[in-house]
C-alpha cells in the first residue's frame, strides 16, 4: 500500500532506526460474533503499548444499523504494572465485557472472516480487497479505501498536522456502488491518525438480503517507538 510505504518512511525519516521502527504496537484483531439478528458485531484487540510496556485488551460492541457504539461500551482494560502479560489484560476485559457478550449470544453466531489482509500481508496494495460474503462461492464484492487530508482534532494539531481521514466504497456483484463510509471530521477516539490500510472483511447473513458486511480497517498512528496500528469495523449493508 502505497499510504503505509509513506508512512513507515516518515517514521524512519523522523529519526528511528530500523530496529526501533519495528518496535511498534500493532494490535491483533479477534472477531467475537454477531447477534443473532446481526444488528450487533463485536470485536476484541488487544497488544502491548509501547513506549510503557502496559499490556491492553479493548472490546467494541458495535450497533450494525446506526454504526455506533452500543451504550456503556468499549470496554479499554490496561493493565500498568510492569511485566504484566497480555492474557491477564484479556483477562480483566472479558471479565468486564462478558454479561453483554452472553446475552447476546456472540459466540453462537461468529459469522465469516471473509478476507484478511493485516499490515504483514505483502501480496496487494491495502487499497483494495475482493471477496465472497459466504464460503458457498456466493458472487465477489469488492470494498475499496481511499484516504485524504483532514484537519486534526485539537490534541492532535501540534502532532499530526498532516492528518487524514477516509472514505470506504463497496462494488456489489452486478456492478453498482455504495460509498460506505466517509470522514467529516476526525473523532478523538482514534488519536491521531497519520494513515489507513483496509485490513479485511467480516460477513454475517450469507448473501442473503439482511446480510451484514463489517469492513476492517487498521488506523496508523505514530507511537513512541515506532509506528502503531488499532482497529475500526465499519458496518454495512449492501
Amino acid at each position: 500500500m502505497a499510504g503505509l510505504s509513506r508512512f513507515l518512511g516518515a517514521a524512519v525519516a523522523s529519526g528511528l532506526t530500523a530496529a526501533t521502527a519495528s518496535a511498534g504496537d500493532f494490535a491483533t484483531f479477534t472477531p467475537l460474533g454477531f447477534s443473532e439478528d446481526g444488528k450487533v458485531f463485536a470485536f476484541e484487540e488487544y497488544g502491548q503499548e509501547d513506549g510503557s510496556g502496559f499490556a491492553y485488551s479493548n472490546i467494541f460492541f458495535i450497533d450494525t444499523e446506526n454504526d455506533v457504539f452500543l451504550d456503556g461500551t468499549p470496554f479499554r482494560l490496561r493493565s500498568e504494572t510492569d511485566n504484566a502479560s497480555i492474557s491477564a489484560a484479556r483477562a480483566m476485559a472479558v471479565r468486564e465485557a462478558l454479561q453483554m457478550i452472553q446475552d447476546r449470544r456472540l459466540l453462537d453466531h461468529p459469522g465469516w472472516l471473509a478476507a484478511f489482509n493485516p499490515v504483514t500481508e505483502n501480496s496487494s496494495d491495502g487499497d483494495t480487497i475482493r471477496y465472497r460474503a459466504h464460503p458457498n462461492l456466493s458472487p465477489v464484492s469488492e470494498i475499496s479505501i481511499e484516504t485524504f487530508p483532514l484537519s486534526p482534532n485539537r490534541a492532535c494539531a501540534a502532532i499530526t498536522p498532516d492528518a487524514r481521514g477516509f472514505r470506504l466504497t463497496y462494488r456489489g456483484p452486478e456492478g453498482g456502488e455504495l460509498e460506505v463510509h466517509e470522514d467529516e471530521r476526525l473523532p478523538e477516539s482514534r488519536n491521531c491518525p497519520l494513515d489507513y490500510r483496509l485490513g479485511g472483511v467480516m460477513t454475517y447473513g450469507g448473501g442473503g438480503p439482511d446480510a451484514v458486511h463489517v469492513a476492517l480497517v487498521t488506523v496508523l498512528s505514530q507511537g513512541f517507538e515506532g509506528p502503531n496500528g488499532r482497529w475500526i469495523a465499519v458496518p454495512f449493508r449492501p
